[in-house]
C-alpha cells in the first residue's frame, strides 16, 4: 500500500532504490507572488517521517503547508482568515518555532533522533500560560523580554511534572538553549517582525546547575546477545546497527542515515579497513579489521564481522530494510527511521532479557566505554573515536597510524579479559611494543 503524499509534495525514485520527497509550490501561486520555494529549503529528504510524518499528514511537509496557508489566508484578505484554525499569526511564538523546525539550521543541525525531543520542548513551552490565562505560543515574540524570558525560565524549572519532584532544571535549561538557538535562527531569517533595540531575551538567562544523570553503556556481552537474537528474528541489520555502535563508536542517527556504507567496508581500496565517517564532526576514520602477526592473521572483529555477513546488501548502506509494496510485494528499499528502529530494538531486547536502559546510543556509550577500560591513550582514544579537539587537530594526518596501535591495545584487552589475566601475563607480543604509538609520535 503506497504511504499518502501531502499536498504539494512529490515522491522521486532514485537510483539507490531509496524515494525522495520535494515540496513543489506550483506556477500559479508563484507568479501571485508566493516566495516559499526560495525563502525555504523544499527538498525534504527521503525518510518518510522527517518529510511527511507517519501518516502523511505531519513533517517538515507539514511545516511549508502550514506557512502556505497562511500567505495565502493573508493574500485572500480578512474575510477568509477569519476562517483559519490551528495557524499561528506571523510574528508569534508558534510561529517562530514553526519557522525555525522549517529552516535549513534545523535540517544540517539537528539530528533525526533528537527532532521529537526538541519539537516537545517547543510545544511545552508556546502551551505555557501567564497570569491571565494566555499561551505563551500566542504572544508576539517582541513582547518577549528578557525579563519574561527569565520568568519563564522560573516556571518551568519551578512546575514538576513528575510526582516527587521540586524542580526541573535540566527541562528548564534545554527550554532556554531551544529558545535561544530558534531566536537567533529566525531573527538572522526574518529581521523585520523583532525589535532591533531589543537583544535575544533567552541569552544571559541565568540557570541553574544540576548533576547530569549518567549514560547506561551497553557490555560487549549484551550487544552480541542482542545481534545474534536480531539475526534469529530476521532482523539482521538492527545487530549490525548495534555492533557498528559498540566496536567503531558511531553515533545510531548515522548509522540509519547511511552514512556507514558497504563500499568502505573491505573496499579493494583498503581490503583490511573499515570506513567510518562520523556526520557531525565531520571526520573519517579507517578502522583496521586485520594484521599479520608473526606469520598469522589477527581479526580485529570477528564477530562483528559475522553478524554483518548476515545482514542482505539492499542497497548503499550496510543498514537498511525493505519496505511493504502493494498485494504482499517487497516494495522500494529505504533508510531505518529512528521510530521504528527504536521499535524494533525494544522488541529485540525483551526477547533477548536485556534491561530497558538497552539502546543503540548505550551501545556507542560502551564502546566508548571499553577504550577508557583498555587504558587508551588520549590521542589513540581520539583516532577511533573521531573527537575533536584542539590537541588532536595537529596531529590528524597521523590518524590512521594511531587508529591501528589503538586496535591493536583494545583488541589485546578483549583477548586477556577472555582468558582471565591481565595483558601484561600473556604469552604474547609487549603490550609497550602497541601501546608506544600515541599522541606525542
Amino acid at each position: 500500500m503506497e504511504r499518502p503524499l501531502p499536498r504539494f509534495v512529490t515522491a522521486k525514485p532514485l537510483k539507490s532504490g531509496a524515494t525522495a520527497y520535494y515540496w513543489t509550490l506550483p506556477s500559479y501561486y508563484r507568479k501571485q507572488g508566493c516566495t516559499l520555494h526560495k525563502d525555504h529549503d523544499t527538498a525534504l529528504g527521503s525518510d518518510y517521517g522527517h518529510a511527511c510524518g507517519e501518516d502523511g499528514r505531519g513533517g517538515k511537509a507539514a511545516v511549508l503547508n502550514a506557512l502556505f496557508d497562511e500567505w495565502d489566508l493573508a493574500r485572500l484578505g480578512s474575510a477568509e482568515a477569519k476562517t483559519a484554525t490551528d495557524l499561528a499569526p506571523f510574528g508569534t511564538v508558534d510561529w517562530l518555532f514553526r519557522a525555525y523546525m522549517a529552516s535549513t539550521d534545523w535540517r544540517e543541525r539537528v539530528s533525526p533522533r533528537t527532532r521529537p525531543d526538541h519539537e516537545r520542548t517547543m510545544r511545552m513551552i508556546g502551551d505555557l500560560r501567564d497570569k491571565k490565562g494566555g499561551r505563551i505560543g500566542d504572544r508576539f515574540v517582541r513582547a518577549i523580554t528578557p525579563a519574561a524570558a527569565d520568568k519563564l525560565y522560573e516556571l518551568i524549572r519551578d512546575t514538576p511534572v513528575r510526582a516527587g519532584k521540586a524542580k526541573r532544571p535540566r527541562t528548564a535549561l534545554k527550554a532556554v538553549v531551544t529558545c535561544r538557538h530558534a531566536w537567533r535562527v529566525v531573527r538572522r531569517l526574518y529581521p523585520d517582525v523583532f525589535d532591533r533595540d531589543t537583544p535575544n531575551p533567552w541569552e544571559g538567562v541565568a540557570t541553574s546547575s544540576y548533576v547530569r544523570e549518567v549514560k547506561p553503556a551497553a557490555t560487549r556481552d549484551e550487544v552480541y546477545t542482542f545481534a545474534w537474537t536480531a539475526v534469529a528474528a530476521g532482523h539482521p541489520e538492527a545487530g549490525a546497527a548495534a555492533v557498528i555502535c559498540f566496536e567503531w563508536l558511531q553515533r545510531p542517527e548515522n548509522v540509519l542515515a547511511g552514512f556507514v556504507q558497504w563500499g568502505g567496508y573491505r573496499s579493494p581500496a583498503a581490503p583490511t579497513q573499515i570506513r567510518i565517517e562520523h556526520h557531525k564532526t565531520g571526520r573519517m576514520v579507517l578502522h583496521p579489521l586485520e594484521e599479520a602477526i608473526g606469520g598469522e592473521r589477527v581479526l580485529f572483529y570477528a564477530e562483528a564481522e559475522e553478524i554483518l555477513a548476515k545482514v542482505p546488501k539492499l542497497g548503499f548502506g550496510i543498514v537498511m530494510r525493505r519496505l511493504k509494496g502493494s498485494g504482499g510485494k517487497l516494495g522500494a528499499v529505504d533508510k531505518h527511521d529512528p521510530f521504528t528502529m527504536g521499535r524494533i530494538v525494544r522488541r529485540i531486547r525483551k526477547a533477548a532479557g536485556l534491561p530497558d536502559t538497552f539502546t543503540l546510543d548505550a551501545c556507542r556509550h560502551g564502546g566508548m566505554t571499553e577504550l577508557e577500560e583498555a587504558e587508551l591513550t588520549d590521542g589513540q582514544g581520539r583516532a577511533l573515536s573521531a573527537h575533536s579537539s584542539k590537541a588532536y587537530e595537529g596531529y590528524a594526518k597521523r590518524t590512521a597510524k594511531r587508529a591501528l596501535a589503538a586496535t591493536r591495545k583494545r583488541h589485546a584487552y578483549r583477548v586477556a579479559a577472555g582468558a582471565g589475566a591481565a595483558p601484561e601475563e600473556q604469552n604474547q607480543e609487549p603490550i609497550s611494543e602497541w601501546a608506544a604509538v600515541s599522541i606525542s609520535e
